[in-house]
């Protein structure tokens, strides 16, 4: 792992909750994709030394969506850098690390991207991040 690259945040609305971070907080929005193959509407906001990525799910079939559902808003991921993400998986398997999905998939960004099953990580969803 090379770093954290970025907390990932559920959220309900991002026309909401975006003012907090901007106005309230003073956190600069970088900008605003969606992510059709996760169904979200990601905000970037640089948090300083870190990026937070603050999801909305597009329809109620997404995982975040099951997530606000489940637990609410709040902290979803927490993203790691890596470098050469399929063989990071590949490692992370042989250490009997349970994963998400068997590729990595295409993420906010332009990265790609894969998660660890929280079942493997202590309860955590944790995010591999290869940005291109």
């Amino acid at each position: 792992m090379k770093k954290v690259d970025h907390i990932g945040i559920a959220v309900r609305n991002l026309n909401e909750v975006l003012p907090y971070y901007t106005d309230t907080l003073g956190c600069p929005l970088l900008k605003i994709e969606d992510v059709e193959s996760q169904k979200v509407r990601v905000a970037f906001i640089d948090a300083g030394n870190i990026k937070l990525e603050l999801l909305e799910p597009l329809d109620d079939t997404s995982a975040v969506a099951k997530f606000i559902e489940k637990r609410g808003e709040g902290i979803h991921h927490i993203a790691f850098g890596v470098e050469d993400i399929e063989q990071r998986m590949a490692e992370l398997r042989e250490n009997g690390v349970k994963l998400l999905s068997e590729h990595a998939n295409p993420g906010a960004g332009g990265a790609m991207v894969a998660f660890l099953h929280p079942k493997s990580s202590n309860g955590v969803l944790y995010e591999l991040c290869e940005k291109q």
